[in-house]
């Protein structure tokens, strides 16, 4: 869920108000914006003055209000609340966004507040606890509608309508037998225009795409994106109807993964939580382990040149050039490899098709790169011959960096890691030895 930014404006305004205990005007203006601009403008409150704006407002409110603020302020506003204030909350809240934040609580804490909850709300939190993190469980909402598959599709209406306030999505209904298991789905749409004497069963659509809960999340976006459903079933191992997963709810979970890849692609480890709000040691040692092996990659290079002793002092000025050239193109192959991956456009079966194109196309780009390297070569070396050098090492150093680009990924995929955590300054300091290393022996071998 987006997270809002404070806004100091109104914080005035509404100390104010709740200093004359103006708990009608409190209340109006909650239920006349969207949660989330609530959320806003009343973050910049202290802990004692939040909740008693939360409690102006009804039970129902508050639950719509509460998961736009950020998830370290939601964390704070249950550590150091009145438990009356907890349970009710909890139970309004929807599934989802109270797993997210009881994940965050100390464990210890949540088994404490847990009786506060209703007995039928304890078994749901239990129950989406237990999924793993990182699976569909942990992206589901037990919030949906169901009907059983002899009805009619006026007596089905009528049940909706006694459902629907407790639902997070009816446009999709999900028919169930007696033991919950899924046999089908119909749409709201088909209901409302099928004659009122229709029976469900006869409505119903039964080839039902659906996960497992504990399927990785990938699963369940991959299939929303290729169906363009609104929502997705989740069944458990005798396919009994557990949840639902919404697309809203598959959308936070790309966001966060877009966000995982982007620092990791950065050599950064997964911050998990906002910038702002991640602990300064956290992402001191978060940013710091890579930055170490990054290091001690470079200070490989440095031994490399350190061993160099050669008389063509001018080969020195092209050093950053030639790393450059490898560095980049190996970035380019990790990250089309990476992408491709990720978005099902390849798979490890196509290893070698993959070696392939870019062998070919680094090969191009090497020989584009080198003409202009001949030419600025020629500026400096002394002879014609000494600046083949400079393109012979370009065509090489390209090619080299395109395929460790690309094939590193893959080696990551092929374990069962994450392809982003080979991030590209991993991949350029990997290049960098390698290039310094095919510099010095094409240069030993032309100039002797």
């Amino acid at each position: 869920m987006t997270m809002p930014a404070a806004n100091p404006i109104l914080i005035p305004e509404l100390r104010v108000m709740l200093a004359e205990g103006d708990t009608a005007g409190l209340c109006e203006v909650a239920k006349e914006l969207h949660p989330a601009t609530v959320a806003e403008f009343s973050e910049g409150l202290d802990d004692g003055e939040l909740w008693r704006f939360l409690a102006a407002m009804p039970v129902g409110i508050q639950a719509e209000v509460f998961p736009y603020y950020p998830m370290q302020r939601q964390v704070e506003l249950f550590s150091a609340a009145d438990r009356a204030h907890l349970g009710p909350l909890l139970e309004s809240m929807a599934p989802d966004s109270r797993d997210d934040l009881l994940r965050e609580l100390n464990p210890e804490f949540v088994e404490e507040i847990l009786p506060l909850v209703a007995k039928a709300e304890r078994h749901d939190i239990r129950m989406l606890l237990s999924c793993p993190e990182g699976s569909v469980g942990s992206l589901m909402t037990t919030e949906y509608a169901s009907l059983p598959a002899e009805i009619s599709a006026g007596e089905a209406i009528a049940r909706l309508r006694s459902q629907a306030p407790d639902s997070e999505s009816i446009y999709y209904i999900y028919v169930i037998d007696a033991e919950r298991r899924l046999l089908g789905f119909v749409s709201l749409r088909d209901l409302i225009l099928a004659k009122p004497t229709s029976i469900v069963a006869d409505l119903m659509q039964k080839d039902v795409i659906a996960v497992r809960v504990d399927d990785p999340q990938d699963r369940v976006v991959d299939l929303l994106a290729r169906f363009d459903f609104i929502a997705i079933p989740v069944v458990d191992d005798r396919n009994r109807l557990v949840g639902i997963v919404t697309h809203d709810d598959v959308l936070d979970a790309v966001r966060q993964e877009a966000t995982d890849e982007a620092q990791m692609s950065a050599a950064i480890a997964p911050l998990g939580e906002g910038y702002l709000e991640a602990a300064l040691v956290s992402l001191t040692w978060k940013r710091g382990i890579w930055l170490a092996i990054l290091f001690a990659t470079a200070a490989v290079t440095a031994m490399v040149l350190a061993r160099w002793k050669s008389p063509h002092a001018w080969l020195v000025a092209f050093i950053p050039l030639v790393i450059a050239s490898g560095g980049n193109s190996g970035n380019q192959s990790a990250t089309l490899v990476i992408t491709a991956l990720s978005a099902g456009d390849c798979r490890l079966s196509d290893w070698k098709r993959i070696l392939r194109r870019e062998f070919v196309v680094s090969l191009m780009l090497g020989m584009l790169l080198a003409i202009p390297g001949f030419l600025l070569g020629l500026a400096y070396a002394p002879d014609p011959t000494h600046a083949l050098v400079i393109p012979a090492t370009i065509l090489s150093v390209v090619m080299v960096g395109s395929l460790v680009g690309c094939v590193l990924p893959l080696i990551f995929r092929s374990l069962g890691l994450d392809p982003a955590l080979m991030s590209n300054p991993f991949v350029s300091a990997i290049v960098d030895v390698v290039g310094i290393v095919i510099y010095m022996g094409i240069a030993l071998a032309i100039l002797g």
